[in-house]
């Protein structure tokens, strides 16, 4: 099982940072593939972050209410293997 990070994505141009309004998964709970882990504010728009694929979350590296650049890592995710 490897352990990847999850980086805030880019969301469009003139988009540079996101805060991080409401966490929808905590460290330790497993999620499917396209779940939303975590919502997050723009300037323009409100959006979630998904789940690469299926796994776990395995820790948070930011607090909600943070603002956080696109591209930063978030957080850390295992992902389930075969």
């Amino acid at each position: 099982m490897a352990v990847i990070e999850i980086l805030l994505p880019k969301m469009g141009e003139s988009v540079a940072e996101a805060t991080i309004t409401k966490f929808v998964v905590n460290a330790g709970e497993q999620t499917e593939a396209d779940e939303p882990l975590v919502e997050i504010a723009t300037d323009k728009v409100d959006s979630e972050v998904p789940a690469p694929e299926d796994g776990t979350l395995v820790e948070w590296l930011v607090q909600e209410g943070d603002v956080v650049a696109v591209g930063q890592a978030i957080a850390k995710f295992e992902i389930d293997g075969d």
